[in-house]
């Protein structure tokens, strides 16, 4: 698609034209990266990233909980205990994403012990009303596939040998139920975003740090010129590419909103930090071997979901308590305090404000967790581990999350808690917007990308793209 590749992309003069770049330095420009070096190895591919190490925003292993998203154990992808379509959905995708990585680790190019641990998934729920909702859950989702191996108790000592903490120290009469799924997972999403760029540079692509991209210009042609500047010389830089991938997070809809793309109209963000409480205290990082999920509070935003995690990062072995909600009006733990307000637009004042007034419930909890002392959070983690030692554990902050607002005709604005694939129409840009479950099913969203934005390729990369994503069935998933 393209003769010439530069030695050097992002410093030169910009008069050559790339067939793509990708814009951020996380797991969902990693993904595009490894996928777009394999099916197209003649192609010219540049990757931007605005710090000086790949994966230091959301994907970091300590800026998330690392739970391999697939509908297990969270309640919130399950509102409605009789309807698991949405939690089969992300089955179903998660499943995806292990059978690409499995499809790279046969390449070579993978060692999934560097990033993905099996680690149980466990939902521990309290008090008769949400029993009898976990009861309805597990009878609804043993009918699917997915969720076939699912376990379900009442008792304690079952819940005991799953997960010694949430038990020990217990009052007795505490009513109690919980479901386990054996084949649940840790995911080191840094070390994995690390590996698929080391796969993309193998494959003669570029992948440069410390370039902030500023702006992006379509020309008549239909080229992309993208605007940067290298933060270690200060100098600004210009290339042109056929195709344009935004996956810096938080900045996203800035860039999109500067591309001038009509798909992002009436977009707008809404920041959500998080903090969690952490302890490396082997004797109790040995105890517990599960990520256990529970119901959020009442008027609290699905992502807050509280969670128990076991987490494997570097060798090393922590468990993570939390999410407890932060706000900032910056988009990017790195970032700056005028994020937000760089991507107001008149367009989506409106749905900015409607979500605003719509939403008491979520701004009363927010002001309930900003106002919340660390004696006061430690007591949620009391919930779930009675016996816990404050000594023990330490409150650290996490990634920043950019929920997306989207207008709506009826109600003004909406927030949405999900991920969401934003295409141009002639298909040369797309941008990622929204958070969870994002990273866990990185390769689904790719699929998609690549359906929807090169169509014209289907044909010639299917025998290929059938080996990288396989239909469900027709290999072995990775295991660590």
């Amino acid at each position: 698609m393209n003769d010439t590749t530069p030695t050097q992309p992002g410093t030169g003069s910009g008069d050559d034209i790339l067939d793509a770049v990708l814009i951020g330095g996380g797991i969902m420009s990693a993904t595009l990266g490894a996928l777009l070096s394999t099916l197209a190895p003649d192609w010219s591919i540049a990757l931007f990233e605005r710090l000086g190490e790949p994966a230091a925003e959301s994907s970091h292993p300590w800026n998330n909980a690392g739970t391999g998203h697939s509908g297990l154990c969270e309640l919130n992808y399950m509102p409605d205990a009789g309807d698991g379509a949405k939690a089969a959905g992300i089955a179903d995708q998660f499943a995806l994403s292990r059978r690409f990585w499995s499809a790279l680790a046969r390449r070579g190019e993978l060692a999934p012990d560097t990033f993905l641990t099996s680690t149980p998934h466990v939902t521990a729920v309290f008090g008769e009303r949400d029993i009898a909702y976990l009861r309805q859950r597990y009878a609804t989702l043993r009918k699917l596939p997915a969720f076939a191996e699912m376990e379900y108790t009442e008792d304690r000592a079952v819940i005991a040998d799953w997960a010694p903490l949430l038990v020990r120290g217990r009052a007795d009469g505490e009513a109690m139920a919980a479901t386990r799924h054996s084949a649940g997972t840790d995911v080191d999403f840094g070390a994995l975003t690390r590996s698929l760029l080391s796969s993309m540079s193998a494959a003669g692509n570029a992948v440069r740090m410390h370039r902030e991209i500023t702006g992006l210009t379509r020309g008549k042609d239909g080229v992309w010129t993208v605007r940067g500047r290298d933060l270690d010389s200060g100098r600004q830089f210009r290339v042109r590419a056929r195709f344009v991938f935004v996956g810096a997070g938080g900045y996203a809809l800035r860039l999109l909103q500067r591309a001038g793309l009509p798909e992002v109209r009436g977009y707008g963000v809404f920041p959500l930090g998080a903090q969690f409480l952490r302890t490396d205290n082997p004797e109790v990082v040995a105890e517990h071997h599960a990520k256990v999920y529970s119901q959020a509070a009442l008027g609290a935003p699905p992502m807050s979901v509280p969670h128990l995690d076991r987490r494997e990062v570097d060798g090393a072995g922590a468990l993570l308590f939390g999410p407890y909600a932060t706000f900032s009006t910056r988009l990017l733990r790195h970032g700056k305090l005028t994020d937000l307000f760089t991507t107001l637009r008149p367009h989506n004042i409106v749905p900015l404000i409607a979500v605003g007034l719509r939403n008491f419930d979520l701004v009363r909890y927010l002001v309930t967790e900003l106002l919340a002392s660390r004696r006061r959070k430690f007591a949620q983690l009391q919930r779930f581990y009675p016996t816990a030692d404050a000594a023990d554990w330490t409150l650290v902050h996490a990634g920043q999350r950019a929920q997306l607002v989207k207008p709506d005709r009826e109600r003004g604005g909406v927030l949405e808690f999900g991920t969401e694939l934003v295409t141009g129409a002639d298909g040369t840009i797309a941008g990622l917007l929204g958070a969870s479950p994002g990273a866990s099913i990185a390769p689904s969203i790719m699929s998609d990308l690549l359906e929807r934005c090169f169509p014209e390729r289907r044909y010639e990369w299917a025998p290929l793209l059938a080996e990288l994503l396989p239909p469900a069935g027709s290999t072995t998933e990775v295991t660590s």
